[in-house]
């Protein structure tokens, strides 16, 4: 199945699964008139104008928002037609966890892009698993249906490669605490520097119910984006499939396959910590990742 009809089959739950824009919708909707500007977001999320900029012009160019000028500013409001869709896929925190129409949703999806390699219902066992592991982490998550969707594609297309036994590609899976600082810097910055060259993952012992929004800030000051990225558990099948593993402070959680690489790097948690020492420490994982995929090219 390409790209495209892939994209085509999940593009409503990928298109606001994006953390950032998820976010952005959710204070558009919480907003008294329905509406904002992308100064007032950009101070609400503690990001550059720039960059919300860009998501907004992605979402008013799908026709999720609709843009007003008035004088020099303009104001993004939800589409009416799109309310109901975007609310849905938003949720409310504390939410039900999604019906099974949405899962069966998500199952159909998933066979058709999976087809020729996975029967529906082995589809639908990992579908209704990682739905249970989510859920057990990020219960009051308010985009369960987006997150199970992306966490069942990606155990799926491990345990895929791990299955034929692909190369040429390196897989890399960085593995932290709560996957929601360390591993995210990691894993944001090698994909933003190797693109398609390195297949990149990321899963927490212990993960979080978010990505930390002090390390979604400190990653946008150096250009680097995060995309639709949240904290996953680690399963069995993203170690099979990686030939790097990297840890940080998980301890032995990670098991051990014979014939992969396993790097421990020891870096103190971002979570938590003064802006300048999330940089610091941004940096220093910036320069090993320059290292590792000087190594793997």
């Amino acid at each position: 199945m390409g790209k495209g009809a892939t994209d085509a089959a999940t593009g409503g739950l990928a298109l606001i699964a994006d953390p950032t824009r998820a976010r952005m919708l959710a204070l558009i909707l919480a907003s008294p008139e329905g509406r904002a500007t992308v100064t007032a977001l950009a101070d609400e999320l503690g990001l550059r104008q720039p960059t919300v900029s860009h998501h907004a012009k992605t979402l008013h160019d799908q026709g999720v928002l609709e843009r007003t000028p008035e004088g020099r500013r303009a104001w993004y409001s939800v589409a009416p037609s799109e309310l109901d869709r975007v609310r849905g896929l938003l949720g409310e925190p504390g939410a039900a966890p999604p019906d099974d129409a949405v899962v069966d949703r998500i199952v159909d999806d998933l066979s058709q892009r999976f087809a020729g390699t996975f029967a529906r219902e082995t589809v639908a066992r990992y579908v209704r698993e990682s739905l249970d592991l989510v859920s057990e982490h990020a219960a009051d998550s308010p985009r369960l249906a987006s997150r199970t969707s992306g966490f069942a594609a990606e155990r799926l297309s491990a345990l895929a490669g791990h299955r034929a036994e692909s190369r040429g590609t390196p897989k890399v899976l960085f593995v932290c605490v709560q996957n929601a600082g360390r591993s995210q810097m990691a894993a944001a910055i090698l994909r933003h520097l190797a693109g398609d060259r390195v297949h990149v993952r990321t899963a927490g012992s212990e993960p979080a119910s978010e990505v930390s929004p002090a390390i979604l800030s400190a990653l946008d000051e150096i250009g680097v984006p995060t995309g639709g990225e949240f904290p996953k558990p680690l399963t069995d099948e993203v170690v099979r499939a990686a030939d790097v593993v990297i840890t940080m402070g998980c301890g032995d959680a990670c098991p051990v396959y014979p014939g992969k690489r396993y790097l421990d790097w020891e870096l103190d948690d971002p979570v938590g910590q003064p802006t300048a020492r999330v940089r610091a420490i941004r940096d220093d994982i910036d320069r090993r990742v320059r290292e590792l995929l000087a190594e793997l090219a």
